[in-house]
């Protein structure tokens, strides 16, 4: 960890009553779980893992999976995906030669656990869509 190693860690405790359903929170689970969502909410990223979860493997499947992404931003968040280690950059030799991207086990697992995030988003679609940016 960098700086935020340095949040000091305070015992559990029991939220109040209501607060996060009863979950016990140390300090630096926050710190942890700003940096998961930072990694994972970086935008587009989510949405290529789970297009390669889904079964996209080739650039052009990608794009067709994530409406709305530029090629260039593909390609970018491609990149930042293969070196964090969530997607692993293939070059088959063929002619033409073709580059597929495939999620590591690592990146599945980041798939797996924001699957709760995503059937949530979807039950509480409309509050969602209409919530200000």
């Amino acid at each position: 960890m960098t700086s935020d190693s340095t949040v000091p860690v305070a015992p559990a405790r029991n939220p109040s009553p209501g607060a996060a359903g009863g979950v016990v929170v140390k300090e630096d689970d926050c710190v942890i779980f700003r940096r998961t969502l930072e990694r994972a909410g970086r935008r587009w990223s989510g949405a290529i893992l789970y297009a390669g979860v889904a079964g996209a493997r080739r650039f052009v499947e990608y794009r067709r999976y994530v409406h709305g992404i530029s090629d260039r931003l593909l390609t970018q968040r491609l990149r930042e995906l293969e070196r964090q280690g969530f997607i692993e950059r293939e070059v088959v030799p063929t002619m033409p030669v073709q580059i597929l991207y495939t999620p590591t086990e690592v990146g599945a697992e980041l798939v797996a656990a924001l699957q709760p995030l995503g059937e949530w988003g979807r039950k509480h679609y409309d509050l969602i869509e209409k919530a200000p940016e």
